[in-house]
């Protein structure tokens, strides 16, 4: 009897064809200050495709436009890559870093939108989606790419880095606001464990390391595992052209994250860095929920709980923590905060291990501590939160988090905009069929693309 993969079904069934919608039903009142696109990526397998592994799938990037109160149009398309037509990653001559299912996540960097993929290359869309083609920043990438690089909201430079289970295992680069590369370096120290995320400080570059690792046999398609052997850690960089070789690696306890919601230097000089992360038993059933395996959890992330490191870089010492017990995961925070000290960041709770609890987006007040939690509803599942600040802010939690709910009951879709203080509900934009359930995207302002006012 065959079975089909929970990556296939309930709230992540995928879309089956590429629509265009226009003059979307509002409900509320869309503030005009949003006027750009939402822009979500995840995986979403062609007809009759049934991929090994969940993140196997294709990549299919859903957009919706709004502007001046309006939400003028929603369109998917699928990134047409060399994988989307069959094309084997692994060939003859080794990887082929176009061969990408580029479906993990979907950025903007000075003008030019890419939709990304940490085992290949990114690959550039245009303001309506269609596939422009893969993207070496002229010449200068030289390896995969991260689908989690980092803007650094002071200087506009963009880091990122490409992870290969080979030597070299990390390389940092940096891109300047106008895109060019004008950095690169291997990190030394680095292992082959799996870095999919990672922080940007005001003074430093934070890498993490945890226990899972490139593993031959694994026969999923993704050749990573779980491994006692391997060291969890953090590894610390300094920013600037010489700061590879000054690079310093913490060792902390056993676990994967796969998300980081931000990284600062405190008034002491601390690095402090958090994000959801999961124990060895948290990632079986995570992992066997992606392959479609026995003993698995009913969610694609299990025992995902936030953790907080302090790193003292004069002492060498490490303080960690779990600061919560509520299983979230997607982390996001206003990126005018990225690499300094926030007070705010949100996530989306999922949930636990027992299917008990329900989905929601969650606001966490790191002063007072407090959580407050946004309740979807039943059958109702939301995606990553992304954070729009308003305009004229002085808040850092005045905006807008903007989220495309899954409801199975309805088998339909919403764009629902929250008040990021509140959470209140300000506007509802129905689509034009339900979006299956995906991982991360980005709020592109007008301001942020050239000629993008169709």
């Amino acid at each position: 009897m065959t079975t089909t993969p929970p990556y296939l079904t309930g709230h992540y069934t995928p879309v089956a064809e590429e629509v265009s919608a226009s003059e979307l039903t509002v409900e509320g009142t869309l503030p005009p200050e949003l006027t750009g696109r939402l822009l979500r990526n995840g995986h979403n397998p062609k007809p009759g495709v049934t991929p090994t592994h969940w993140f196997k799938g294709s990549g299919m990037v859903h957009g919706i436009r709004l502007r001046e109160g309006r939400a003028e149009w929603y369109r998917n398309r699928w990134v047409h890559t060399p994988a989307l037509d069959g094309a084997p990653y692994m060939t003859e001559h080794g990887p082929d870093l176009t061969a990408s299912t580029a479906g993990t996540h979907v950025i903007e960097h000075a003008g030019r939108l890419l939709a990304l993929c940490e085992a290949n290359l990114p690959f550039e869309l245009t303001p309506d989606l269609d596939t422009v083609g893969a993207y070496d920043f002229d010449g200068k990438l030289r390896t995969a790419m991260t689908a989690h690089p980092k803007e650094d909201p002071v200087t506009g430079e963009l880091h990122f880095f490409g992870s290969s289970p080979f030597p070299p295992f990390l390389t940092h680069y940096v891109a300047d606001a106008k895109g060019a590369v004008t950095h690169s370096a291997e990190v030394p120290g680095a292992t082959a464990s799996l870095k999919h995320d990672f922080a940007l400080t005001r003074r430093h570059v934070v890498f993490v390391e945890g226990n899972v690792t490139f593993d031959h046999t694994e026969s999923s398609g993704i050749p990573y595992s779980w491994s006692d052997h391997q060291p969890s850690r953090i590894g610390v960089m300094p920013r600037g052209e010489d700061g590879a070789r000054h690079t310093r690696w913490f060792s902390i306890e056993p676990g994967n994250m796969l998300h980081v919601s931000n990284a600062y230097e405190d008034g002491q000089g601390r690095i402090v860095l958090e994000g959801p992360t999961v124990d060895r038993e948290g990632f079986r059933l995570s992992w066997n929920w992606w392959v479609g395996a026995p003993g698995r959890g009913s969610e694609p992330v299990a025992r995902s709980y936030t953790r907080r490191w302090i790193l003292d870089l004069t002492a060498g010492t490490v303080d960690e923590q779990i600061i919560d017990d509520l299983p979230v995961e997607f982390p996001t925070i206003n990126e005018d905060y990225l690499g300094a000290e926030n007070r705010y960041q949100y996530a989306i709770s999922f949930p636990d291990e027992k299917g008990f609890g329900g989905y929601g987006v969650v606001k966490y007040d790191r002063t007072t501590g407090a959580r407050r939690i946004h309740q979807i509803g039943d059958a109702r599942m939301p995606s990553e939160a992304v954070f729009v600040p308003a305009a004229d802010t002085t808040r850092e939690d005045d905006g807008y988090l903007l989220t495309v709910v899954s409801d199975l009951k309805q088998n339909a879709s919403q764009l629902l905009v929250l008040d990021a203080s509140g959470l209140d509900r300000i506007a509802t934009v129905h689509l034009p069929h339900r979006v299956s359930a995906g991982l991360h995207g980005s709020w592109i302002p007008d301001t942020a693309l050239d000629g993008s006012a169709g």
